[in-house]
């Protein structure tokens, strides 16, 4: 494997931190987030004419750059870096991928051309807090468990003489309330032949009910939608493995998160050294204390970790949910750091540093919690006995149901007691 970067990719990042270097200071964020959309159209506009960024890694028979999810992963790092509102994540790293899967060919020639363009956005729903779930990323894709499993809640979808109609109701969706197009998980069959399948849903279906969401981290803008006896279509012809389609595409995301997070801990590093290199108490710059330099060096040094990590999962998606793990986790941290360093000031919501530690906190409540990342990786790797079942597979033990009860517990006090202090 040469993880060496070729002249095209350092010529895309050069350009693309140019383009937001000029577009994304931190007010220019805010006005964005504030907007109906949660992100600044025009500049979305510009990403996709200028870079291609939305079809980075479409096909180029679909009208994409045809790239590898490795450029995509290095452009989120710049993204990351300036924590760009758009609908990237929601549309080229969940959406376009399921849409190539599984979709029929007819599917992918409609929609994918206008994904890569950027004139069309799409969001992946699926009921529940469980997006990290549905990916595979901290507990297997069992439909049952995290898409309602034919009982109550979730979304259910019916065929008829009509073609196929929802029911149902999704309160998180990243990007729902904006996006053109939605990718819905629904089950059918009922509880004895239950299956989860992915339907389209376009934004004028007659019955879709969207609201946005307020959230810890505006910047990623989440929509809630409701199905009231919905039309929909089918993605694909009902043959393929849903549960597989998303764990793959959960594996590259994760990639392309952990790089995004790299870039976010990057730049809060960067802006802290700034700081303490102008604050003066004592008569001397701050950064000159040696307690502060130590600090500095072990964030350094948790950043450059974490970037190496999430480098090598770009190229090896089986490694995207350790990479995750690690940059969330040198994404807290630094964050965190920052806001100490930054003083008096540093708490409050209206400074530049609480952008980023929102931004570390919401993603472990996505995607993570570390924790878990870490467990579920060493679950499937066989570190904790026998080597764990494919993904979708319904068998499981006692021991593991205990470990991710007490797991769950641990998460929801350790969230608690962050988000009280």
């Amino acid at each position: 494997m040469d993880a060496a970067f070729t002249a095209e990719q350092h010529e895309m990042r050069r350009t693309l931190r140019e383009i937001l270097g000029k577009h994304c200071g931190p007010d220019e964020v805010r006005a964005a987030v504030r907007t109906a959309a949660g992100h600044d159209r025009e500049l979305w506009r510009q990403l996709a004419r200028q870079l291609g960024l939305p079809g980075i890694a479409v096909a180029e028979e679909y009208g994409g750059v045809g790239c590898a999810p490795a450029d995509l992963a290095l452009a989120c790092e710049e993204t990351g870096r300036v924590l760009l509102p758009s609908p990237l994540l929601a549309t080229a790293v969940l959406a376009a991928p399921l849409i190539g899967a599984l979709g029929t060919e007819a599917q992918r020639a409609a929609l994918l051309p206008p994904l890569a363009a950027g004139g069309l956005t799409a969001a992946l729903a699926v009921p529940g807090p469980a997006l990290a779930t549905a990916l595979a990323l901290t507990a297997d894709n069992v439909p049952g468990e995290w898409a309602g499993g034919g009982r109550a809640g979730g979304v259910q979808a019916t065929s008829g003489e009509s073609g196929w109609r929802l029911y149902g109701e999704v309160p998180q969706v990243l990007d729902g309330h904006s996006a053109g197009l939605l990718l819905v998980a629904a089950h059918t069959g009922g509880f004895a032949r239950s299956r989860t399948l992915l339907f389209l849903v376009r934004e004028d279906a007659p019955g879709l009910v969207r609201a946005r969401q307020s959230t810890l981290d505006e910047t990623r803008p989440q929509g809630r939608i409701q199905l009231r006896d919905v039309t929909a279509e089918l993605l694909g012809d009902g043959q393929g493995d849903v549960p597989a389609a998303l764990a793959a595409t959960g594996r590259t995301a994760a990639g392309v998160l952990a790089a995004e997070a790299v870039g976010a801990a990057d730049q809060a590093l960067a802006r802290t050294v700034d700081h303490v290199r102008q604050r003066e108490q004592f008569g001397r710059a701050i950064g000159s204390f040696q307690a502060v330099k130590h600090r500095l060096a072990d964030l350094y040094v948790q950043v450059q970790a974490a970037r190496s990590a999430a480098y090598y999962a770009a190229w090896d998606p089986e490694q995207g949910a350790l990479a995750l793990a690690q940059a969330l986790e040198a994404l807290r941290i630094t964050s965190g750091e920052a806001i100490q360093l930054h003083g008096g000031i540093g708490f409050t919501w209206e400074h530049d540093a609480h952008l980023y530690f929102k931004r570390a906190a919401a993603d472990e409540l996505l995607f993570g919690p570390v924790h878990r990342l870490r467990a579920h990786a060493a679950r499937r790797a066989g570190l904790f006995g026998p080597t764990a079942t494919a993904t979708g597979s319904t068998s499981t033990t006692a021991a593991t149901s205990t470990t991710t009860t007490e797991s769950t517990t641990t998460t929801e006090s350790t969230t608690t007691e962050r988000m009280a202090v």
